[in-house]
């Protein structure tokens, strides 16, 4: 695993800018708050050359909560490489107000040489050749299904949606991205990956101090690096960044939880499709409703518009009941609200394409693995998922926002599984809503 920090600094024919630290700038903006000066005069009393002492004397006069100076500092990227998909998943669920990306399963190495030691991921000593195992038959079937799946795209190309007239290379690209979309089931949850996260201090000191209050070694290993990166840049508010007893009593507890649910629905069968969804359109008496669902939507050009009040205002809370954890990947990363999952296997996602009979072995023995861990009460089974496994999803925000995903997650380039998914609440949103059904614009996932 590997930390890096990226400063951003003014561009260079900015030369009228001052160029000040990120806890110099938190520090300046909170002297801001509680004075009538304006900002050139607080700035004329800084000392650039020697920011600590400007710090110090600003905070200790302004007498301000680390957590409002924090969320001052601005944008702190940090990427993250060689870091597990499980942990990836699990930093964008703790980071829910952080811009970021990871890299694609399109382009990273798909082989067991791309897996974290067992001993960084916690996985028992006795169990290490059966994980190591378990996780190279996984690789093998995924390289297997690729290329069967590509060599059929190829002799079958009317399996693949084409945009009409599309150049050699555009149904090159689509027929590998169809055998990858399908193949992918197979990969393991711990093959390493990049992310790339921005967030200010304050959401940095939190996401942190969350990682490290896990069970997880990957988490608490990461939560060390993270923290000597920011402190380079931030070390004040990074003093607020350690495991904390509230986040460590309810991270065990949803461990438990999900250890209980897991070895209860633990299956290799696939899951039928269940959504669920809840609407929340109650408004306080004296501030009725504004404006009718129809003004909220229909003046938007395209998914980026502006809505109204009354989806702005609205509470949507939805879930399914099997999200494989390749969509849940996507699905995730909308920031929005608060999405929960026990990440479990409670089934096993093969798409059409492929037969599931010809990896049935495979199957059993991950299962029996993952029982293993779970029966032992150990966190680093999620290291024994692969990207197949069906677990439950929830994700509650409101309407504006759900439309927005929808919309995003059905359009073009969309996965066509996730489409599915989406398409679902979809449907099940518009029977509590129905006179959106009219401006909520449902893609066909095309290609791009």
């Amino acid at each position: 695993m590997r930390i890096t920090g990226l400063a951003l600094v003014p561009p260079p024919t900015a030369s009228d800018l001052p160029q000040v630290t990120p806890e110099l700038l938190a520090s300046v903006l909170a002297r801001y708050s509680r004075s009538n000066d304006g900002i050139h005069a607080i700035l004329d009393k800084v000392d650039i050359a020697n920011p600590d002492a400007s710090i110090d004397r600003i905070l200790k006069f302004v007498d301000y909560g680390h957590a409002s100076i924090g969320g001052l500092t601005g944008g702190l990227a940090i990427a993250l490489d060689d870091v597990s998909m499980w942990l990836a998943l699990k930093m964008f669920e703790i980071a829910q107000m952080a811009d970021g990306q990871e890299s694609s399963t399109r382009y990273i190495t798909m082989n067991a040489d791309n897996l974290p030691d067992p001993a960084e991921i916690g996985i028992p000593k006795d169990l290490v050749p059966r994980w190591r195992d378990i996780m190279a038959r996984s690789f093998a079937a995924y390289a297997s299904e690729y290329a069967r799946l590509d060599a059929l795209g190829e002799a079958e190309p009317e399996r693949i949606r084409l945009p009409e007239g599309a150049k050699p290379a555009v149904v090159t690209r689509l027929r590998k991205n169809f055998a990858l979309d399908r193949a992918r089931y197979f990969i393991p949850m711990a093959t390493r990956t990049n992310l790339a996260l921005v967030q200010t201090s304050r959401m940095w000191a939190t996401t942190v101090k969350h990682l490290d209050s896990l069970p997880h070694p990957e988490a608490r290993a990461a939560a060390k690096l993270i923290r000597e990166e920011l402190v380079k840049q931030s070390p004040r508010l990074m003093r607020h960044s350690f495991a904390e007893t509230s986040y460590q009593a309810q991270a065990e507890q949803e461990l438990q939880a999900s250890l209980a649910m897991g070895l209860e629905r633990l299956s290799t069968t696939p899951l039928a499709d269940e959504t669920w969804v809840h609407v929340d359109r109650a408004t306080p008496p004296w501030l009725p409703d504004a404006q009718p669902v129809s003004e909220a939507l229909k003046h938007r050009a395209n998914r980026y518009g502006y809505q109204g009040l009354a989806t702005r205002r609205m509470r949507v809370t939805f879930a399914w009941n099997n999200m494989a954890l390749a969509e849940l990947r996507d699905l995730n990363r909308h920031r929005t609200g608060h999405r929960w999952t026990p990440c479990i296997q409670a089934g096993f996602y093969l798409p059409p394409e492929i037969d599931p009979a010809a990896h049935t072995a495979l199957l059993e023995d991950q299962a029996a693995l993952t029982r293993e861990l779970m029966e032992r009460g150990s966190a680093a089974y999620v290291y024994s998922l692969l990207l197949g496994a069906q677990t439950p999803f929830e994700h509650g925000t409101h309407a504006d926002k759900f439309i927005y995903e929808v919309e995003l997650r059905t359009g073009m380039g969309a996965h066509f599984r996730y489409a599915e998914h989406c398409s679902a609440v979809l449907q099940q949103f518009l029977k509590h809503v129905p006179e959106a059904r009219e401006w909520v614009v449902e893609g066909m996932a095309e290609p791009e």
